[in-house]
Order: structure tokens, then C-alpha cells, then sequence
């Protein structure tokens, strides 16, 4: 019969248990944790000083998740280290680290470090946030788990888990060697036990722990720290005044004028000091703490060691202006949704009637002698609010108005226009700028001189958008500047605070906007003049790139200038002419083709009879090659000056041009317009001349000239000119042979400033007020580390310096793009804002231990040095603790803030305790009763047993108002026992 089938089971499969077991050894091992540690003793101050480094991983038990890791203080290897004293009774390393006193209390550091002073042990902890080991068996089964794993390693470093919540930082472990364990316990109450607020209750404590079989106990080493906490600086308020809003005489916003970011905490940044009074080495019995009576009086401590506890994120000023101005870039509405109206309408325009459309050409209308005020700048907009708006509704008022407007334009004191004249010239012309580094930060934050219109325009909007009516007053002002660009174009004046020439691309488009617009002002002023205007001297040698060519008629020496002005005169016959062919109507419809009876008569000659015209000087000693007269560099036109856009809308024209014969072409005509100008001007001056003549002036690179010995065996120079000129169908033979010989008085204008100042006026009318601010906020970040550069050059913080040169490198590469991105931008404020904090505190700090009042000097650096290192430091020991310069500055604050009105009687219930510890230090005391106490109790006995090895044992307590925790950390010899 065949035999029962019975189950089996196999005892030899690993359970849950046993994985998590080896996966802790698994780690262990891939860590190199293993085998015995090795390490120089601890170096005083290191915990601080040092680097700590951590390594994590992830195991889990069942489908329960832990994260392990391993936290250890980065030491330089040395190469036979400890090895020779390694005996066989060596401690391992964690145990020596137990008794070591030279890092006691480091002031940030973990935890255990604190508690037991371990240089590296292994956490292991629920992985999830909210999960807890709470119930003591799951607490005991991990403990079993990493004595197993300790055990089969043979690992010596101590390893914890970490119980119940999180919060409560509650961690049990243990460490092995050979032959001996230590064991790490806690104790976290949230009432503390009356018999243990005392030295001598904690005494008893570790003693009955340690249950030593001595009689005479060995004796027990001590290290005390008591913190006291000053929260109320009484005879010191906050030496920032905010601003007073309502003020505004004299152009100034309570001590605030326009031009100028505010700086400086509006709270104190510093809402706490502590000071912890130390006695780092006390034999048992040396001194009497008990609930009646104690020795600890924190003026005779030994060593004094003072933290300060910075405010969170206090409000400064400077960071409230960047922040409150980038908000205006996330805004969508336009000046007229804002200001309830279209802005830049006619005045009544609404009653205006077709019919009337031509009387104003009838009309006579009384000649305008125009004044350039103040009164005349707030134009007509102010009339247009109030028509469409309640009177007094105009978000900005006149004082404010004309304030920022005097401010921005300096020049429209109020005068006639030909005593404004004199002084338009002069401001147009700005001074050379300054070289210096902090000037030339424009060119790398792509926004403005700091003496330019834009920039001042910049801060005045980001303090109306501030402190006078937000958004609404800087669409205001706005529309009143983009009047005020009207009027000036109208009137011929030119715009203050700007430097001369062509848009400069370094700086924000804005900027080239409005510079774009003072050419215009510049070249229709001339032209409105009569005296040399559109055309005036350019060195095109120059422009080729030939550096030399320029020098012989740079257009800096006064003397030329009026060798111009006279050439102008002599010009031409009647004035007419000029005006004729330069009106803003008139566009010659041939580029050669030629007005006025004079020009008629001699586009019929010989080109060699033409009469020389529009000539500036002659070049040098060069000789023209054929006739043999002297080469006169012409007169010609500027080429048009460009902003980056439109630069940009060219390049997009040309690249669409694309590869084809016609399109090639046709890009070649466009890129010649400026030469052709210049040929045509030159044959005007050189009648007679050919290209190579040309060329030699315009471009001496491309004449190759060589000497040759002629059939007589005379030495001649004979020149050509270069490849790429002979290439046939070439640009420039092309262009020469259309070009005709007209002045550039009479030539179509290469720059039409009429249609380019129009355009600027248009795109300064559309412009929302997000769209201006995105424009000026590299201005406003300029602005910004200019006043942080200032302020931190009165404190001269090392630490400071660095983060401001990492604000510049970050900004140049953030702003150099068309639109930066919201959130490098707000890194930027970030950064600004955190280096005013900084110094904000440095003056807090200043204030409070009176280093400006100091009269000694070298006291006075002391404290400077000691107020810089708080900045810097975690914590700043106190030379000669109570007795040195710091140390009797911070005992007189302590004593002034306790120096308080009596205790009212509910506080007084809750402060008994505070009582009773004032009670045990005896009435005379001047400090508060301590927020914390520490303790830390050392001692090395044999445990278990008397003829056990002599082990380190150490016990950590703390004690705060609501928290009372000791770590104990307890070994036993596990041979003899």
C-alpha cells in the first residue's frame, strides 16, 4: 500500500527577520564598516570646524520601509595612525569619543553628536515621515536586529533606531568591540521631575544607573552649560525710521528723494541673543548645586560663548522696492485700461466735426513762442484726466509731478528758449563718463548709465509705484514722459542724460529708444538750423575698419568743426536749395538725378567740367590717379543710426532674402546704400576721379601697391587693386557705375528722422506699464548693488563682498537675455535681499554693543571683530568671558532687561519654577533664571562586575522650561562578567 503523504516543512528558509538582519550587514559591508576603527583622538573645536558628510540607503522588514544612514566627520587619512597602540585591550573608537572633552556642546551640530559626542555612527529610521516605531516590542525587536548584525560584522560603529515620533528625536542603539557594549538609552519627559532641575539629583541618577560594585566610587568628571536667552533689548529701539509717506517737501519722500532706493531693516533683524556661560571641567564635589543653594553664578563661568537668533525674513526696505516693482511686470492692463481713458487723444476731439477738417489750415494761428517749464510740462494730460474723471482724481499731485519731472529734466528751469538753448547744449552733451568699474556695470546688465534719463526714470517709477498710487501712478507719469518726448521732438529740444551718437547696445532697449530719438531731435534741429546737419563728417576710413584714416579728421578738434561750418556756407548758392532738397516731402526720385537750374546745366557736360562740390578737406598728400589733383575727402552723409530691434527686424529682412541670384541681389542693394552715398559724394568732390581713387581713400587695404622698375630702370610705385575688388560683376564696380556725382546735401536721405522719431513715439505711447517695467528692472538691479556696494563699503563685511560679486557674475548672464525668466529674476531679488539683511544686522549689532560710542581704539576693533565673527559664526566665544569688553557689555544688557516692572501675578504662577531656581542663585543675582541647562556627567568604571574592564560611561542631561531629556550611554564588559 503506498505510504501517507505527510507536509513537510522547511525550517531553513529565511524569515522576514532574518532578511532585514542581512540586508543591515549587506549595508554595513558595502560602507566598509566592517572590522576595527581606527582614528586619531578628536582635536579640539573639530565637530565645528569639520566637514560632515552622510550616506544613505534604503531596507525595508516586510513592507515596512527604513532609511539607513550613515552620518561620520570627514578626517584626513593618516598612514599608520593608531595602529600601533592598537593592543588587544584597545576601546574602539566611539567608546574613547565618549570621554573626550574637547568638543563639548558644539554649537550646530546632530543631535548625537551633541548628546554623546560620536565622530560617526548609523541612524536607522522609518523611511515615511509620519510612520513611528512606538510599541516597545517592534523597539526591542530592532534592537535584537542590529546586535545581530553588530555581532556577525563585527562592526564598531554604533548604530541607532530611531523611536516614536519624529519630533521627539528619541533614539536608542548600541555599539560592540572585543569583549565589551555599550549601550545608548533616553529619557524625554515633557515635566521635569523636581529632584533633577539640580546638579546633585542628576549625580544620584547616574550613579544608581551605573550601579558601580566600588566602594569609593572613581571620581566623576562634570562639564556645565547654562544658556540665558535676552529677548528684550529695553533701551535700544530699532534705529530705522520707516519712511514718513506724507512729507514731500523739497523733492524728498521722508528722507527719501527721487534718485535714491531706500536701505535698512524696518524691524530689528535680530530678535535674540543667547549667551551660554560654560564650566567645561569640574571635578565632583568642587562645587555645591542642590535645590537650596548653588555655586553656578554665571559671572564667574570660566568661558562665555554668545549666539545671536536672527529674525526670519524681516521686512527691509530696499527689498520691498524690488519686489513690489517686479510684481508691476506680472500686471497685464494698458495705461489707458488703467487710467480709464484713451491717453493720448486730442483735446476735444469728441466734439470735433468733419466739416471742420480743413480750418486749420485757413485759420491764421498766432506764432507759439514756446517756453520749456515745468508749469508747460505737466501738459495738457492733467486737463484730459479731469475731463473724463472727477477734478482731483489724478493718481499722481502736482507736487509729486513736478518734482519727479524737475528731477528727470533738469534743464526746463523755467526759461525762455534762447536762454534755454545755451543749456540744452551743454546737458545734451554729457561729460565723458567716468571709467570705473561700478559705471561700466550697465554694459553688463544690459540697462543704463547711472547718469542717464533711463535711470533716473527707473527709480522714480519704482518709488511712485511704491509710494505714490502703485500702478496707476506710474502710468501717469509715463504718459506724461512719453508727452514730454513729444514736445521736445516738436520743439527741437534735446533730451537730458543721454550720451551723444548713435543708440548705444550696450544698454536696455529703452534706453536705445530714447537715444534713438535725440538723433532725430539732433539731425532735424540741424536741419531746422540751416547749418550742417544730416551732413556731416564721417570718417568712413574708419568705418572700414582703418584705423589710421580717422585720425586725420576726427571730429573731436573744435578747430575742424568750424572749418564744417564754414565749408557749409560756401556751399551752395541760395539756402533754398538745401531746404528744397532736404524736406521732409521731397524724395529725389533718381539717386543721381539732380534739382535746380545749376545741376540741370551741368549733368549735360563732361563729368571732368563738373565744378568740385561738398568738399571737407583734402586727404593727406594723396593725388587723384588720373587728372593728378589733390584727393578731397567728401563731405557725406551719417549712416542711420540703429537700435537693437530694429538691427534685428534687417538681419530677419536679409536672411528672408534667401540664396537665389535676384535675392542675392537684392541684399547687395540694400547693404549699399551707404556706399553708394559715399561714391556718389566723393565723385562729387573729385570730379574726375575713377574707383581706385576711391578705394584708396575708403578702403586702403584693398589698393595693393607695389614698387617696379619701369623700362628706364627707374624705380616706380605701381598700384592695383586687390582680388576680391577685380572679381567681375562686383558690388562696388556696380554701385560705382551707377553712383553720379551729387553732393550729399542733394542726396535722398539715408536717414529719415522724421518716420524713425515717429516710430520711437509710437512705441513709447503703447508701452503697458509691465512691458516698462520689464525694461527698466535691470536698471532697478543696477541701482539695487550700486546702494548695496555703498552701504556694505560702511560696514566692510568680507562675507558680503563675495555674495555681491556672485550677484553680479549671476546677473550679467540672467539680463543678457531679451526676457529672462520669472524665477532667475526672483533669485536675483533673493540674493539682494539676503546681503541687506546682512547688513542690516551688522548695524543691528553695531548699535546694541555700541561699538561707534567706544572711545578706546583697540576696544573699539575688538568689538568691531567680535560683532563681524556673530555675523559669521555659529557661535562666538567671549574673550575674558564676564570680565572682558563684549563680556561687560552683554552683562549690562542682561541686567537692564531684567531690571523689569513687577511680575504680574498670573505670569508670577507661571514662572514658579523660574522662582525657585532665582531662590537657589541667591537674591543678588543680575541674570534671569537660565532657559537651558546642560550637564554632561563622565566617569570610567568596571561594569558589571568588580573585576570587569574599566568602561566609559557618560550621561548627557538638558532641561528647558517644557523639556527634560537625559542620553545615557552605558558600557559593560561582556567577558568578564
Amino acid at each position: 500500500p503506498e505510504s501517507e503523504v505527510f507536509e513537510i516543512t522547511d525550517f531553513t528558509t529565511a524569515s522576514e527577520w532574518e532578511r532585514f538582519i542581512s540586508k543591515i550587514e549587506e549595508v554595513l559591508n558595502d560602507w566598509k564598516l566592517i572590522g576595527v576603527s581606527s582614528g586619531r583622538p578628536l582635536e579640539k573645536g573639530i565637530f565645528t570646524t569639520g566637514t560632515w558628510e552622510e550616506k544613505s540607503d534604503e531596507i525595508s522588514f516586510a513592507d515596512f520601509k527604513f532609511s539607513i544612514t550613515h552620518h561620520y566627520l570627514v578626517q584626513e587619512l593618516s598612514d599608520k595612525d593608531g595602529k600601533e597602540e592598537l593592543g588587544e585591550d584597545a576601546l574602539p573608537l566611539p567608546m574613547q569619543d565618549l570621554l573626550c572633552m574637547n568638543n563639548d556642546f558644539p554649537p550646530r551640530a546632530h543631535c548625537l553628536v551633541r548628546w554623546y559626542g560620536l565622530r560617526e555612527f548609523v541612524v536607522i529610521a522609518p523611511a515615511a515621515n509620519n510612520d513611528a516605531v512606538v510599541s516597545e516590542s517592534k523597539c526591542n525587536l530592532l534592537l535584537s536586529s542590529i546586535s545581530i548584525a553588530l555581532g556577525n560584522t563585527g562592526c564598531q560603529v554604533p548604530v541607532f533606531v530611531q523611536i516614536h515620533q519624529k519630533w521627539r528625536r528619541m533614539y536608542v542603539g548600541e555599539c560592540q568591540g572585543p569583549g565589551v557594549r555599550t549601550d545608548f538609552e533616553m529619557v524625554h519627559l515633557r515635566k521635569v521631575p523636581s529632584q533633577y532641575t539640580h546638579l546633585s539629583g542628576l549625580l544620584d541618577i547616574f550613579k544608581t544607573k551605573i550601579g558601580c560594585p566600588l566602594t569609593p566610587l572613581p571620581p566623576i568628571s562634570m562639564a556645565i552649560r547654562l544658556t540665558y536667552v535676552l529677548q528684550d533689548w529695553q533701551q535700544y529701539f530699532w534705529p530705522q525710521q520707516p519712511p514718513d509717506i506724507d512729507a514731500l517737501v523739497g523733492g524728498e519722500v521722508g528722507g527719501l528723494e527721487f534718485g535714491k532706493l531706500p536701505f535698512g531693516a524696518c524691524e530689528d533683524p535680530i530678535s535674540e541673543l543667547h549667551l551660554a556661560t560654560t564650566w567645561p571641567h569640574l571635578a565632583e564635589g568642587i562645587i555645591v548645586d542642590n535645590d537650596v543653594y548653588s555655586d553656578l553664578d554665571p559671572l564667574q563661568a570660566p568661558q562665555w560663548s554668545v549666539r545671536v537668533r536672527k529674525a526670519d525674513n524681516p521686512q527691509c526696505l530696499l527689498g520691498d522696492f524690488l519686489t513690489e516693482f517686479f510684481r508691476l511686470c506680472r500686471r497685464k492692463e494698458s495705461t489707458d485700461e488703467i487710467l480709464g481713458r484713451p491717453a493720448f487723444e486730442e483735446e476735444g476731439k469728441e466734439v470735433a466735426d468733419i466739416t471742420h477738417a480743413l480750418s486749420k489750415l485757413t485759420e491764421p494761428a498766432p506764432v507759439p513762442i514756446p517756453k520749456l517749464s515745468v508749469t508747460n510740462m505737466v501738459h495738457s494730460a492733467k486737463k484730459k484726466i479731469r475731463k473724463h474723471r472727477g477734478v482731483d482724481e489724478s493718481p499722481l499731485n502736482n507736487d509729486v509731478l513736478n518734482t519727479i519731472l524737475l528731477f528727470l529734466f533738469p534743464d526746463a528751469a523755467d526759461k525762455l528758449a534762447d536762454g534755454f538753448e545755451n543749456r540744452a547744449n551743454t546737458s545734451a552733451g554729457n561729460n565723458p563718463p567716468p571709467e570705473n568699474e561700478d559705471y561700466n556695470l550697465f554694459s553688463q546688465f544690459k540697462s543704463a548709465p547711472s547718469d542717464s534719463l533711463t535711470y533716473k526714470l527707473a527709480l522714480c517709477l519704482c518709488m511712485i509705484n511704491f509710494y505714490h498710487g502703485g500702478v496707476k501712478g506710474v502710468a501717469h507719469l509715463w504718459q506724461e514722459f512719453v508727452l514730454e518726448m513729444r514736445y521736445r521732438w516738436e520743439n527741437n529740444y534735446l533730451i537730458p542724460g543721454l550720451a551723444n551718437g548713435s543708440p548705444d547696445l550696450r544698454c536696455c532697449l529703452l534706453h536705445q529708444k530714447l537715444q534713438m530719438l535725440n538723433c532725430c531731435i539732433e539731425r532735424k534741429k540741424a536741419r531746422d538750423e540751416g547749418k550742417r546737419g544730416s551732413v556731416s563728417d564721417r570718417s568712413p576710413g574708419c568705418a572700414s575698419g582703418d584705423g589710421a584714416k580717422g585720425g586725420d579728421h576726427s571730429g573731436d578738434n573744435p578747430d575742424k568743426e568750424k572749418e564744417f561750418g564754414k565749408s557749409w556756407e560756401s556751399w551752395s548758392d541760395s539756402e533754398e536749395e538745401y531746404f528744397e532738397c532736404l524736406s521732409d516731402t521731397e524724395d529725389l526720385k533718381g539717386n543721381g538725378q539732380e534739382n535746380g537750374k545749376k545741376g540741370a546745366k551741368e549733368g549735360s557736360k563732361e563729368a571732368a567740367n563738373l565744378k568740385p562740390e561738398g568738399r571737407l578737406h583734402p586727404h593727406g598728400k594723396l593725388m587723384l590717379l588720373h587728372p593728378g589733383e589733390p584727393l578731397y575727402v567728401p563731405i557725406t552723409q551719417e549712416p542711420a543710426p540703429m537700435t537693437e530691434d530694429l538691427l534685428e527686424e534687417q538681419s530677419e529682412v536679409l536672411a528672408k532674402l534667401g540664396t537665389s541670384a535676384e535675392g542675392a541681389h537684392l541684399r547687395a542693394r540694400m547693404q549699399s546704400a551707404c556706399l553708394l552715398s559715399d561714391m556718389e559724394s566723393f565723385k562729387a568732390a573729385n570730379p574726375g576721379c575713377c574707383l581706385e581713387d576711391f578705394v584708396r581713400w575708403y578702403s586702403p587695404r584693398d589698393y595693393i601697391e607695389e614698387e617696379v622698375v619701369d623700362e628706364k630702370g627707374n624705380k616706380v610705385i605701381k598700384g592695383e587693386l586687390s582680388a576680391r575688388m577685380k572679381i567681375p560683376s562686383n558690388m562696388w564696380v556696380e554701385a560705382w557705375e551707377t553712383a553720379k556725382p551729387v553732393p550729399a546735401r542733394r542726396q535722398k536721405r539715408l536717414f529719415d528722422d522724421t518716420r524713425e522719431a515717429e516710430k520711437v513715439l509710437h512705441y513709447l505711447a503703447v508701452q503697458k506699464p509691465a512691458d516698462l517695467a520689464r525694461h527698466l528692472l535691470p536698471c532697478i538691479f543696477h541701482a539695487a548693488v550700486l546702494k548695496v556696494k555703498d552701504e556694505e563699503a560702511l560696514e566692510d563685511i568680507s562675507s558680503v563682498k563675495k555674495i555681491i560679486k556672485q550677484i553680479i557674475s549671476h546677473s550679467s548672464k540672467v539680463l543678457r537675455f531679451p526676457s529672462p525668466e520669472d524665477k532667475k529674476l526672483e533669485e536675483i531679488i533673493a540674493q539682494i535681499m539676503s546681503v541687506e539683511t546682512i547688513i542690516a544686522r551688522a548695524r543691528s549689532l553695531k548699535a546694541k554693543f555700541g561699538v561707534e560710542k567706544c572711545e578706546n581704539e583697540e576696544e573699539k576693533e575688538d568689538l568691531q571683530r567680535f560683532v563681524n565673527s556673530l555675523l559669521e559664526q555659529p557661535e562666538v566665544s567671549v574673550v575674558g568671558a564676564g570680565r572682558g569688553p563684549a563680556g561687560s557689555i552683554i552683562h549690562k544688557l542682561f541686567v537692564n532687561a531684567y531690571r523689569v516692572p513687577a511680575v504680574p501675578p498670573l505670569e508670577e504662577e507661571l514662572r514658579r519654577s523660574g522662582s525657585q531656581e532665582e531662590r537657589r542663585q541667591g537674591v543678588q543675582s543680575e541674570f534671569p533664571p537660565p532657559t537651558g541647562r546642560e550637564v554632561i556627567l563622565r566617569t570610567s568604571v568596571p561594569r558589571p562586575a568588580p573585576y570587569s574592564k574599566a568602561l566609559p560611561q557618560r550621561m548627557y542631561s538638558v532641561l528647558t522650561r517644557e523639556d527634560f531629556r537625559l542620553a545615557g550611554a552605558f558600557s559593560a564588559d561582556t567577558t568578564f562578567f
